[in-house]
């Protein structure tokens, strides 16, 4: 198992590459989708919260992330002395309408091919994202954590009904915002998603590519009236089942799916790292379900970590391990303060397990 660190776009710097080399990480998971755009609340934050109109606006529709920027990238975090894991997230812009089985689907679907092709021609093995139609919305930041930390959580349900202009929490369409989004059904979301990996992971295992879906975050079975995907752990087997390509895996949410109402999170670790379907692993702690979850300092809430990582051990998993979240520190330096204590609690957990063969 190897020690990764995630970075949103404002946060791909050299000095957050350094950062992560000193903190013990041998890869990177980086978001290009700017989730800050427009200026909204919390932006150039640590993470999103958003409010009613969601983070902010989209990215540009018509410029799909290039080869060429990629490799700089990637080669930029390599001269960091890293490895660049994996794109977390396509911008809602440029697949909106796969999502919402809308007039540009043709055309987006397309986009998706593209942006995986380019993956792989710069070296990139691993994809990860969401299928969801609200996104991650709904939740709240608060000071959850041990000794007053902010940290985000859920503090009920959230059903408002979603305007026509936004998919996955971001604006696509300021002008269409007056109106509000049909509501799909639970049978309409998984169409899309078998249309999705029927069409796109011929593309990806071509290009050397996996596509790794994160479980609903959070994991309601609606959000803003719209129907969840994943949002028990019994239901990611209904993914594999969908599609047996090796290239169909998991960005497996340790935090998300204890959050879950339903299931065994050692169970699920252990049944699904024995199919060998994690493409990378988020690894956070958290207390209570959801709509009511808080999240918490990585040694301090209801799933024991170390047994996890040993399951993960057990079962073979040799990929990456990234602390996707963690609570604020009361310091100068409040994000890398709570990075650095969730990743050097995962590293020590790794070295233990490796020590004992």
């Amino acid at each position: 198992m190897k020690l990764g660190l995630g970075l949103y776009r404002h946060m791909l710097t050299r000095e957050n590459f350094a950062f992560a080399r000193q903190a013990g990480a041998t890869h990177l998971v980086a978001h290009l989708v700017d989730y800050f755009r427009g200026g909204g609340p919390g932006a150039g934050g640590d993470q999103p919260t958003g409010t009613d109109f969601g983070w902010g606006l989209a990215g540009d529709p018509d410029r799909l992330w290039t080869t060429d920027e990629l490799i700089a990238l990637r080669r930029e975090v390599e001269e960091a002395g890293l490895k660049l894991e994996a794109i977390e997230n396509f911008d809602p812009a440029h697949w909106h309408d796969v999502l919402l089985d809308g007039p540009q689907r043709a055309r987006h679907i397309e986009n998706v091919k593209t942006i995986v092709r380019h993956l792989g021609e710069a070296g990139i093995p691993i994809m990860g994202y969401n299928f969801s139609i609200a996104g991650v919305a709904g939740r709240t930041k608060g000071h959850y954590a041990r000794g007053g930390a902010p940290s985000v959580g859920m503090e009920g349900p959230y059903d408002l009904p979603m305007p026509r202009g936004m998919a996955w929490n971001m604006i696509y369409d300021p002008r269409a915002l007056a109106e509000t989004e049909p509501a799909a059904t639970h049978e309409q979301l998984w169409s899309r998603l078998q249309r999705f990996l029927d069409e796109v992971l011929p593309v990806a295992e071509k290009a050397g590519v996996r596509l790794a879906l994160h479980p609903d975050d959070p994991p309601m079975p609606t959000i803003r009236g719209q129907p969840r995907l994943v949002y028990q752990p019994s239901l990611y087997q209904r993914v594999i089942d969908l599609n047996p390509s090796p290239a169909n895996q998991f960005e497996f949410c340790i935090g998300s799916l204890a959050e879950m109402t339903e299931g065994d999170i050692y169970e699920t670790v252990d049944q699904y790292s024995r199919q060998q379907r994690l493409g990378y692993v988020h690894l956070r702690n958290v207390r209570d379900k959801v709509p009511h979850y808080k999240e918490t300092f990585i040694d301090d809430g209801e799933v024991d970590v170390l047994r996890v990582l040993a399951i993960l051990k057990r079962n073979g998993f040799e990929g990456v391990i990234i602390p996707d979240h963690a609570p604020q520190m009361s310091c100068g330096a409040p994000w890398h303060a709570g990075m650095a204590f969730a990743m050097g609690y995962i590293k020590a957990g790794i070295m233990s397990l490796e020590e004992k063969l």
